[in-house]
């Protein structure tokens, strides 16, 4: 079959250079995805990234960092509960190109993640039919070497896998049908009693899984959009960062530490002075965005280059939390134990020199603490190489 079982298989396609951090914490039991694999995805084969607190994805167009870091979207909307079909809207563009159909015309992709934590290593794979039928055709989720979850298509007829989890009470394991457009994963916590140590074993390891892959924003900041004036709404930022100023005019009344910590990386990263940055409520109900100069003049953002309104941007999204953030994150679970994980696609897009390192000096400040994590795309990585805390994957076209 063209959509083998989930499988670990060795990195083949990638060169990774990491600097350890200058100071870490002993134990760190935030949930958080230090590994993405991609099987068999788009250009990537037997590929396996390690993911620190700060990992940059570099490579010529082609290369397959934008894949890299859709796949780990598409796995944070698997995690969230999202179906097959939201997750992947074009999955056949993710199917390798030289995959042939097997004698039932099938073909499709394989993807994987594993998530530390409290529960040690959790390792999620898994293997999506896309031809004839969008599916989930096989799950495993492994941790400390014992397979907690496991299911398989058996009946192409219905739109089910067998499952079959660990149990390790009066029977070694439970089977049941779970839909085939869903991560079984995801489904467990309501599933599964935890009357049992082995059914609590596989619901920790489940929500470890899920806490993980759900705190993740992805973000791509649009100028554009961003010098308009914007009505006042919820005040969570969007992944365009089109209502940038709504959440302004929140975040400076929420926590002034924070505000004056932006203000301090803007004049670091904008051209001429920045005192203050401030929202403007106007008569039409909208509100708008304006550096501070500190001598009476007040800049609009609609004024400021497309790399200004960039780096404003992800700083802010550097320095705000899942509260602010437009995420469904696990608001359940405290936020000692999950890490928020920033995906940033052309990190350095419209960036001069000056403003990427100062963007990637936040991004390693956040990570050391252990509640911002992020994942970046560029084409040179040679400005970030050699930075502590960094780990930066090269890729291959």
């Amino acid at each position: 079959m063209a959509v083998p079982s989930p499988s670990a298989e060795p990195a083949a396609d990638a060169s990774v250079a990491t600097v350890p951090a200058q100071s870490r914490p002993p134990l760190d039991i935030r949930s958080r995805i230090t590994e993405l694999r991609l099987s068999a995805f788009a250009g990537h084969r037997r590929a396996a990234f390690p993911l620190g607190p700060v990992t940059v994805f570099a490579g010529p167009s082609g290369s397959g960092k934008t894949t890299a870091l859709a796949a780990y979207e598409a796995l944070a909307r698997l995690g969230g509960g999202a179906r097959l079909a939201e997750a992947f809207p074009d999955p056949v563009a993710r199917v390798p190109e030289r995959a042939r159909p097997d004698a039932g015309r099938r073909r499709g992709f394989r993807i994987g993640c594993t998530a530390d934590g409290a529960e040690g290593p959790v390792r999620l794979d898994l293997a999506v039919q896309v031809e004839p039928d969008l599916r989930i055709v096989g799950e495993r989720l492994t941790a400390r070497g014992v397979v907690l979850l496991e299911s398989a298509l058996r009946d192409p007829g219905r739109r089910t896998v067998q499952a079959a989890w660990h149990t390790a009470g009066s029977a070694p394991v439970t089977r049941a049908p779970l839909p085939d457009d869903r991560l079984g994963t995801a489904l467990l916590p309501l599933r599964v009693a935890g009357k049992t140590d082995g059914q609590r074993r596989v619901l920790a390891a489940a929500e470890q899984m899920v806490v993980a892959l759900r705190s993740v924003f992805a973000c791509d900041p649009r100028p554009e959009h961003m010098r308009l004036p914007v009505p006042t709404g919820s005040g969570r930022l969007l992944p365009g960062c089109d209502n940038l100023a709504d959440v302004l005019w929140r975040t400076r009344a929420e926590c002034g530490r924070r505000h004056g910590r932006l203000v301090e990386a803007l004049h670091e990263g904008c051209a001429g002075p920045v005192t203050d940055l401030v929202a403007e409520p106007l008569a039409d109900g909208t509100v708008r965005g304006l550096l501070d100069r500190g001598d009476g003049l007040r800049t609009e953002l609609a004024r400021l280059g497309d790399g200004e309104l960039r780096y404003l941007a992800l700083t802010l999204v550097l320095l705000t939390g899942p509260g602010v953030l437009d995420l469904d994150a696990p608001g359940e679970v405290p936020d000692a134990l999950r890490t928020l994980t920033v995906l940033a696609d052309g990190f350095d897009r419209g960036l001069d020199p000056r403003q990427r390192r100062e963007l990637l000096r936040m991004a390693v400040r956040m990570g050391e603490r252990g509640h911002i994590r992020c994942v970046a795309a560029v084409q040179d990585a040679s400005w970030a190489a050699g930075t502590p805390g960094v780990t930066v994957v090269h890729l291959d076209a």
